[in-house]
């Protein structure tokens, strides 16, 4: 054999070996991990019976159950097109760029950039929430006591930590364990909701839509945010790439197993937390809670766990772009250090934003309304109407019926999304000129 084909035989055979090593390695347990602990979030379970409440009962059901099954579908809409041209996709912007071309491509990284940074600030602040309310149940004076912000910095330091890991699939044990802490918190607050609502004077409970009519009407727009936000799943594709073989049908397998415990524990402390306090209900549901004090100090120590591992992932596709920039530089013999740096930076930037505007509810719907609703609602029904072009059956019925629900989902959420945007826009300013987050503190 020739010195040039052996030469040749080398590079295919080391070519190989990358691409086994770039090869996803997580089981459909592992992608269950990662979705659940990416949806399910405390930031997102905790407003639930707070938008429920500002919709009323029927209007609050139905615009929920809806959310699930219209995010659900799209999950799998999103996961089916992992390779549909044949190309792996290992990012949700590559996905989006293969089939809408360049203008997909900044679409979803405009907004998904959007969706990271508006979540890591809200999970801050939910992180702080949680810690600062298990201080309170026990040092009761106000000598000395610590503020919101300074444990939206200890947590803080604690994610800056974790962020030197190199990759999603580095976070599934971690994932793992933030999973069980979303069943565990799902567990102890609706049980200590129902507890609660038991002890309430079942008379006392107002359940009527509060304020005038243009409150009502914001509130309601603003509930639609927070519907959008709990469901927010804007990096499945990367998720996705980490799964081994067959890939399709194991991510088929773990979203499916998310969406069972999103399903059984969103419903659940949803309407749990509404039927208990009815329009007095706040946006976060934990502060609603009264006794007994172990079972509040759980929930909220659970919050705390599954809020870690989230904010790891929402915090990848920011890290991505940060790194795709020290590449450029040829500086990869000094990656940790760069990496420090960029995840140091990234940290105290949003940190500083969750300390000097601590409002958790209205940034969670005009972080839903603004990103999650154009990335799990609008662009999926998109992505499946330009995919099946010369797929769907002959039948030309069939064919219309698809288009104009594809077309009625993307323009119907897209008003939901825009009227979202304003009630959270004008919730936000009403809060700046009452300054009722000081109150809060």
């Amino acid at each position: 054999m020739s010195p040039a084909r052996v030469d040749a035989l080398e590079c295919r055979e080391a070519g190989s070996e990358a691409d086994k090593e770039k090869e996803g390695r997580g089981t459909w347990r592992h992608a269950a991990f990662h979705v659940a602990t990416m949806i399910a979030t405390p930031a997102a379970y905790a407003p639930l019976p707070f938008a429920v409440a500002s919709l009323g009962w029927p209007l609050g059901v139905s615009s929920l159950v809806i959310g699930t099954l219209v995010t659900w579908c799209s999950s799998l809409v999103v996961a089916s097109l992992w390779q549909w041209d044949g190309e792996k996709h290992t990012t949700y912007q590559l996905l989006a760029k293969s089939i809408f071309g360049r203008w997909g491509y900044w679409y979803v990284s405009f907004f998904q950039q959007v969706a990271s940074v508006g979540n890591n600030i809200a999970l801050l602040i939910a992180a702080g929430s949680s810690l600062k309310a298990v201080y309170k149940l026990y040092h009761t004076t106000d000598d000395g006591a610590m503020t919101l912000q300074q444990f939206i910095l200890l947590f803080s330091a604690l994610e800056l930590l974790l962020s030197q890991l190199p990759d999603i699939h580095s976070l599934r044990w971690l994932n793992a364990i933030c999973t069980a802490s979303t069943i565990g918190f799902a567990g102890t607050s609706i049980g200590v909701t129902i507890y609660d609502g038991y002890l309430t004077g079942r008379k006392e409970v107002d359940y009527s839509l509060q304020g005038n009519t243009a409150t009502k009407i914001f509130r309601s727009f603003n509930a639609l945010g927070t519907i959008a936000f709990s469901f927010g799943d804007a990096m499945l594709p990367e998720i996705q790439s980490t799964v081994r073989e067959p890939v399709k049908a194991n991510m088929y397998k773990g979203v499916s197993a998310a969406y069972t415990i999103i399903v059984v524990s969103y419903w659940t402390l949803a309407f749990s937390g509404y039927w208990a306090f009815g329009s007095q209900v706040q946006p976060y549901i934990l502060s609603s809670l009264t006794a007994p004090r172990w079972v509040i100090v759980m929930a909220n120590l659970f919050a705390v766990i599954q809020i870690t591992g989230c904010f790891q992932i929402y915090c990848r596709p920011t890290f991505a772009h940060f790194e795709e920039g020290v590449k450029l530089k040829n500086v990869t013999g000094k990656s940790r250090i760069w990496r420090l740096m960029y995840t140091s930076t990234y940290m105290a930037a949003i940190t500083l934003v969750s300390a000097a505007m601590p409002f958790f509810g209205d940034l969670v719907s005009v972080c839903g309304a603004i990103s999650f609703t154009p990335l799990d609602f609008v662009l999926p029904a998109l992505m499946f109407l330009m995919t099946r072009k010369g797929n769907i059956t002959e039948d030309f019925g069939l064919q219309c019926t698809v288009k104009v629900l594809c077309f009625a989902a993307a323009i119907l959420f897209s008003i939901v999304g825009a009227l979202a945007c304003l009630g959270a826009i004008r919730s936000i300013v009403l809060d700046i000129k009452t300054y009722r987050f000081f109150h809060d503190m």
